[in-house]
């Protein structure tokens, strides 16, 4: 062998190389040598020239084309003409260039606001108002000889020193600049980030991974006490398909890759990913990776997690990645559980093997109206039971469709507004439709054509059975491509003072109604008593279903005239409705992560004091089923666990267990479910408030059972029978109550374990 010469070693590179390749990731077979998706070597840094020729959405310097104070890009934004019209300008989105006839009137009318009340944002960057960079010397000289490239410029540092909370947008339309980055860098590849990593660890350097920039967690806000130098690590550079494997459709990609460039890429080779957030224009693949991100249609293609394969993670004690890229192992602890959602703090993703799949050949859009949004709630929970939702299916309430009836463009001809005046008439006038009331949900169907049209009847049948009317193919497309476009609204209404901003948690069933309408009147009460003076928007919409569940996003917005701190204010009442989410059964976020937000630290450190695990008042609202405690003879009615320190919600329908049949017969009435908390207009009462009607119990004894250490029960028609220690042999148990139907109103005051009582007679 030795006597091969140079031209067998080469031989034995070039196959090693290839065999390498192979079980890297089983390569694409090319059917043509020109078109072929290859595996791609760590490049050279490529010259603006070539990063244009290729394509990509976003450049390294984001600045040419995107705004440094606002979301989008440059070009494009909603504004308001001397005709009274709105316009939506560029040439970016199928809605730019139209006129949208009926958004200023809705917008002065919701808001109290006035188009000759303005509050421009600044214009320019001024970079002399940004700190100058504090370098460590020594980090440089050594990243210097890596090739990577670097700048301390301060329009580059600005762009990435911050996400787009409404406190971070806020300051930067004033001009107001804090803390930045003191350097910011682009490595074209995974060994870049590498050898950055453990320069960074070698001179105490901190490191932010940036992505996209579209954090709505302040994951990208630079800790003013922070006295090291601080690096943004820009990830936009690498952003390749390194391989797409055709056989077991994946593809391996890059972290750093936009997600609508990853869309395009892939749909020329006749693929797609279908994970699509409604940020998509501008995030990352690592970026949803590290926040556990959720697309509008994750019905069909399932949620990142469900997507991801195998992830390489570059940590500062080494790459952290799988020895396989099996669908699944049973050996431990699944490592992806760790990165995903870790947002940048354990390390950062460089490279994800995901899951890919034919574009589908049919796409079909459609709408469903309902007669309210209880009644809209309800076919999705029945979608969802019968596991036959389509694509995408999210369901706005009626404020939520007001705003987008005034985003509707004018009309091209006077047929089409005929046609949407007969519409309106058919459902307010002959099918009786309050539309004040209504609701709409927007659909999308996507495979082949005829599996497309069995499942469109499929779930049109199940909307019938609520009341729900088929609203056609363009509101459903119209809604649908609102998505990318409603972002830009924030900065049209902060330039006439109005504050606006979204927020989102995942819930159980049983829980959306009251999530919903207790969050909206929280938000509303907040904005009264904080000093708002004009009433503010609080609308939602559910936007993604599950088995046990669904998404909910909150929209709210008010009119800041006359308000001191704007931004404490929103602060405050955003504050006030995540606590009510807590408290109503709801998580945190859904998909847009934890960051290092007020939320977490104020809110489930807070949760934790107050609660703790011997006082665990999380809302339950649980009927079981009839049974006996040991050592007390007499029979149990219904059992009804209140663990909540200030609600009750909606009685969740009777369970089934192990050997017992339920007694209680939920009925479909609003008489089934428990009343809203009370409040008293006088502030927050010293303990919670519960009101239990008497249809709860239909004549049976009642026991009520609460994990608080102090309570207040209004029971109608109820009388206090007996107050009973734990069971025998129980330890840590709650204080528990007997109730027994009696002509009295009773109001009971449970503190810790003594009970009192209060009694008045009914008429």
């Amino acid at each position: 062998m030795a006597a091969n010469g140079s031209g067998g070693g080469s031989d034995r590179q070039r196959v090693a190389q290839q065999r390498l390749r192979i079980i890297a990731g089983h390569l694409r077979r090319p059917a043509d040598e020109d078109s072929a998706v290859r595996a791609a070597e760590c490049k050279a840094p490529q010259s603006e020239s070539d990063a244009s020729a290729e394509g990509k959405t976003v450049p390294r310097r984001r600045q040419e084309i995107m705004k440094w104070n606002g979301w989008g890009y440059n070009d494009t934004k909603f504004i308001f003409n001397k005709k009274g019209q709105t316009e939506f300008t560029g040439k970016r989105y199928r809605l730019s260039g139209m006129i949208l006839p009926g958004l200023q009137d809705w917008f002065e009318n919701t808001f109290g606001a006035s188009v000759h009340h303005k509050s421009p944002a600044t214009n320019i960057l001024n970079s002399s108002a940004v700190q100058p960079p504090n370098l460590n010397e020594a980090f440089v000289e050594e990243l210097k000889s890596t090739g990577v490239p670097f700048s301390h410029d301060a329009e580059d540092r600005v762009f990435r020193a911050n996400g787009h909370c409404l406190h971070e947008i806020f300051p930067l339309r004033e001009g107001k600049i804090g803390r930045v980055p003191d350097t910011v860098v682009w490595p074209n590849c995974h060994n870049d980030v590498v050898k950055i990593v453990e320069l960074a660890c070698k001179h105490n350097v901190c490191l932010i991974p940036f992505g996209g920039g579209t954090s709505v967690s302040s994951a990208l806000e630079c800790p003013l006490e922070e006295t090291r130098s601080i690096v943004s690590l820009d990830t936009s550079q690498m952003n390749r398909i390194l391989w797409i494997d055709e056989k077991n459709l994946t593809a391996h990609v890059e972290a750093g890759i936009i997600g609508q460039d990853l869309e395009r890429l892939l749909n020329e080779s006749g693929y797609c990913t279908g994970h699509e957030p409604d940020s998509m224009e501008f995030s990352s693949l690592g970026g949803w990776v590290a926040t556990r991100a959720s697309g509008m249609k994750k019905n069909v293609y399932g949620n990142i997690e469900d997507l991801v394969v195998h992830i390489k993670m570059v940590t500062p004690q080494g790459v952290i990645e799988k020895s396989c890229q099996g669908p699944r192992m049973s050996t431990g602890p699944d490592i992806h559980h760790f990165i995903l959602g870790s947002e940048g703090t354990l390390g950062l993703v460089t490279e994800v093997t995901m899951k890919i799949r034919p574009v589908p050949a049919y796409q079909k859009y459609g709408s469903v109206v309902f007669p309210d949004f209880e009644q809209g709630v309800a076919c999705l929970r029945e979608v969802a039971r019968q596991r036959c939702a389509p694509a995408s299916i999210r369901l706005m309430d009626n404020k939520q469709f007001q705003f987008g009836h005034a985003l509707k463009p004018q009309g091209s001809s006077m047929f089409t507004s005929f046609l949407d005046g007969l519409k309106k008439f058919y459902i307010t006038k002959f099918k009786g439709f309050d539309p004040n009331r209504l609701c709409v949900a927007t659909l999308l169907f996507e495979g082949d054509r005829e599996k497309v049209l069995q499942h469109e009847k499929q779930v049109y049948d199940i909307a019938a059975k609520f009341g729900g009317l088929a609203a056609g193919e363009d509101n459903g497309q119209r809604g649908y491509m609102l998505t990318f476009v409603i972002a830009y609204l924030r900065d049209l209404g902060l330039d006439y003072y109005v504050i606006a901003e979204s927020f989102e948690t995942s819930v159980p069933w049983d829980r959306v109604l009251d999530v919903c309408r207790n969050v909206k009147a929280r938000i509303v009460r907040e904005c009264k008593e904080r000093g708002v003076q004009f009433s503010p928007l609080s609308t939602c919409r559910v936007t993604q279903t599950y088995d046990a569940g669904a998404c909910v996003y909150f929209y709210f917005a008010f009119n800041y005239r006359g308000l001191s701190d704007p931004i404490h204010t929103f602060e405050q009442v955003e504050h006030a409705a995540r606590e009510e989410i807590l408290a109503n059964g709801g998580s945190l976020s859904h998909h847009h992560g934890g960051g290092d937000r007020f939320k977490i630290k104020r809110l489930l450190i807070k949760r934790r004091r107050r609660v703790g695990v011997n006082d665990a008042a999380v809302i339950t609202g649980c009927i079981l089923t009839s049974k006996r405690w040991p050592g007390h003879p007499e029979p149990r009615g219904e059992e009804v666990i209140l663990r909540s320190p200030r609600h009750v919600l909606t009685a969740s329908p009777s369970r089934k267990l192990m050997g017992e049949s339920s007694i209680y017969q939920p009925c479909t009435s609003s008489a089934n479910t428990l009343p809203r908390p009370y409040h008293r207009s006088a502030g927050p009462l010293p303990y919670p408030v519960f009101h239990v009607p008497t249809s709860i119990c239909q004549g049976k004894p009642l026991r009520l059972r609460t994990a608080c250490h102090r309570v207040k029960l209004i029971l109608g028609l109820y009388n206090v029978s007996s107050v009973l220690g734990p069971p025998l042999g129980a330890r840590h148990c709650p204080p528990t109550v007997w109730l027994h139907r009696a002509p009295t109103s009773l109001s009971l005051y449970l503190h810790r374990g003594h009970c009192t009582q209060e009694t008045e007679n009914m008429t």
